[in-house]
């Protein structure tokens, strides 16, 4: 893992990566992606982290890609490269095994914009921005909008795709681009607030949930409940089942052991 790009903190069983470009507003070089992509791979085979915190240094969350980089560029292969590294990396985090939280503050533009939308949750403070702005440079946000079109409504998408006008906290959140708005000072706490309460939960269970979501998501509805029914089934067999209905019939609090 690169460190001086990603930088790693473990709270027992929660994981706070960190876009470390402060200097640059964490946008997204190739090498950044490259750091990110990394760290996915190598956290989404430990099995004792139940959530997985993506947030930013310095004064924004994450700008977008590097447009320095790509000006630069000597011809597309440089830029098959970067498109298809962060398409990678945001499939990667809909595909990791434990829900991935997205903390945000300052701004969150283009392809920052769509690292929140690939998350699973995201908490912004009430003074963070987004936008998906790239049709004011020429360069129309083709790949945020595969992530912004599954997060919030066409109508939604559309409007910020066309129009690349910045939108507060507040409007994010009525659209459904962002779970919580809160207060700067409190966006921290409040967002291991909700990894924690998650993290309470059996790991075992959580993460078969939330492969189920994805996975009914582009199901038509007959497949998507039989797709569902058998996780159900599946979800009976787990100790973590029997020892949670167990607890709930005798009221008491159950003692998961994540299997």
């Amino acid at each position: 893992m690169e460190q001086s790009l990603v930088t790693l903190d473990r709270q027992d069983a929660l994981v706070i990566l960190r876009l470390n470009r402060p200097q640059a507003y964490n946008s997204l070089s190739l090498q950044l992606l490259e750091a990110l992509q990394a760290a996915l791979i190598e956290l989404a085979d430990d099995e004792s982290i139940s959530v997985l915190v993506i947030a930013g240094t310095g004064r924004g969350f994450c700008s977008g890609h590097d447009l320095k980089e790509m000006r630069n560029a000597e011809d597309a292969s440089l830029h098959q490269r970067i498109f298809s590294t962060c398409s990678a990396v945001m499939q990667q985090i809909i595909a990791m095994p434990m829900p991935v939280i997205a903390q945000v503050h300052g701004i969150a533009t283009a392809a920052g914009c769509q690292l929140v939308a690939s998350c699973d949750l995201a908490v912004a403070a009430d003074t963070s921005r987004f936008a998906t702005p790239g049709v004011n440079i020429g360069l129309f946000c083709s790949t945020p909008m595969v992530a912004l079109s599954r997060a919030v409504q066409p109508k939604h998408a559309m409007e910020m795709l066309l129009l690349g006008d910045m939108i507060s906290a507040q409007r994010a959140a009525e659209i459904g681009l962002i779970n919580w708005c809160v207060p700067a000072a409190d966006l921290e706490s409040y967002t291991l607030e909700v990894a924690n309460k998650i993290a309470a939960h059996s790991r075992a269970t959580v993460r078969l949930g939330k492969q189920g979501f994805y996975q009914q998501l582009n199901q038509n509805v007959e497949d998507a409940y039989d797709n569902c029914s058998q996780r159900m089934v599946n979800n009976m067999q787990l100790e973590d089942c029997v020892e949670g209905i167990d607890a709930f019939v005798n009221k008491r609090h159950p003692e998961w052991q994540h299997r």
